[in-house]
């Protein structure tokens, strides 16, 4: 029996899902590290666990090495420690060298994380990427603009996604950015040349360091302008066609073996510019978020929860084969209020879209309105061909209204 241990800051629905599948894993005795306490676990799952550590905050990796040392002595040896979160990587990965438990090492992890020292890897190996640089004084991104010319783009060096990332097209917007961001040695924001193109996510399976499977998605439009153009609908597509994955492929395996990946389901952003070159963006260490884990789900017939807990807990991965598209259509509401008011015909877009809806989570009036490009709710659809898929996004967001007051 394998001890393998996952760490879950918050036990709600969604995260409640992965601690199940670890839980009806064979050959594996689950152990829990989390903030909540034991009690919010539902009595059937509560009996499966057998260690559970509550500990202040899952992202101090001093916390977590002690409670997977805790682990280990009422259950023997933690053979393996992982969590899904993007922010949980690093101290999982620090815990995981101070407790003594195989796997990705913070050495390695870090390149995940740190925004520069990935690009850096990247360029030394090779691999397209936009071009960079690390902003600890003003100084350092007027240097980078006199080289690149804007637009350019600004970000935290351990960012997540699109958040806190801006567009800077300008002089003056770049000196608004610098006063309110004030890069230091203890808080460096990176600038990165502003690409353009058609950008697409590729999920990677990858096991002690070889890549045994692939995904591709396209993100409609690119997440950064569906951030700050207000009434943009952001879609993310998952085609029936695989074509694009011999495509990307080798661009894709340069990066991941530059980066160190080992063992895990990785998740890279990347843009396909408009004379047909291609870069790589940014690469993350764990699941893909914008649901693209159902989008996986629905077109290849499995349950990529389950699949994943499996990867991390065992080393085990059945590739599936794709037999559908499957999109998803974030809500994003409209107005300049801070609720939402009013959602305008969901219920007959749902109807019309029939057996084609996977899962719908609908705004709901009275919530507030949502800080990232992702919006106040999402539909997921499913079909045989991706223009069945297209169509059906399409039919959502032109006809679902949020509205905001």
């Amino acid at each position: 029996m394998r001890n393998a241990v996952l760490v879950v800051p918050y036990l709600t629905a969604k995260t409640l899902r992965y601690v199940k599948a670890l839980c009806e894993l064979e050959g594996v005795r689950p152990a829990l590290i989390s903030s909540h306490d034991s009690e919010s676990l539902p009595d059937g799952l509560r009996a499966e666990i057998a260690a559970f550590v509550q500990v202040e905050n899952c992202l101090d990796a001093e916390e977590l090495s002690q409670a997977t040392e805790k682990i280990a002595s009422q259950l023997g040896a933690v053979e393996r420690l992982f969590g899904v979160l993007e922010q949980l990587q690093l101290p999982i990965a620090e815990a995981r060298d101070a407790a003594g438990v195989p796997g990705m090492g913070a050495e390695v992890v870090r390149r995940f994380r740190d925004k520069s020292a990935m690009k850096e890897a990247l360029r030394d190996a090779g691999v397209p990427c936009a071009r960079f640089a690390r902003i600890t004084e003003a100084e350092d991104a007027q240097r980078f603009v006199d080289e690149v010319g804007f637009p350019i783009i600004i970000k935290p060096v351990d960012g997540l996604g699109t958040r806190a990332t801006w567009r800077l097209d300008n002089t003056e917007e770049l000196a608004e950015a610098l006063s309110k961001l004030s890069p230091s040695k203890d808080r460096p924001w990176q600038c990165e040349e502003f690409l353009v193109g058609t950008e697409h996510s590729f999920e990677t399976v990858t096991i002690d360091g070889r890549h045994v499977w692939s995904s591709s998605t396209d993100y409609i439009p690119g997440p950064l302008e569906a951030m700050n153009t207000p009434w943009i609908q952001y879609c993310v597509v998952l085609p029936r066609e695989t074509e694009r994955l011999d495509e990307f492929r080798e661009v894709n395996q340069e990066a991941l073996d530059a980066l160190g990946m080992k063992t895990g389901l990785s998740h890279m952003e990347w843009f396909r510019r408009r004379d047909g070159s291609v870069a790589v963006n940014e690469v993350g260490a764990r699941p893909p978020g914008v649901n693209i884990m159902p989008l996986m789900s629905a077109a290849h017939g499995v349950d990529f929860v389950e699949k994943w807990v499996r990867l991390m807990a065992l080393d085990e991965f059945d590739p599936p084969q794709r037999v559908r598209a499957a999109g998803s259509a974030f809500l994003k509401g409209q107005g300049q209020g801070d609720r939402v008011v009013a959602v305008d015909n969901l219920e007959e877009v749902l109807r019309r879209l029939g057996d084609a809806v996977v899962d719908v989570s609908p705004p709901r009036v009275g919530s507030r309105r949502a800080s990232g490009y992702e919006g106040e709710g999402y539909v997921i659809v499913s079909a045989e061909t991706t223009e069945e898929v297209l169509r059906s996004l399409a039919l959502v967001i032109r006809n679902v209204r949020v509205r905001l007051g």
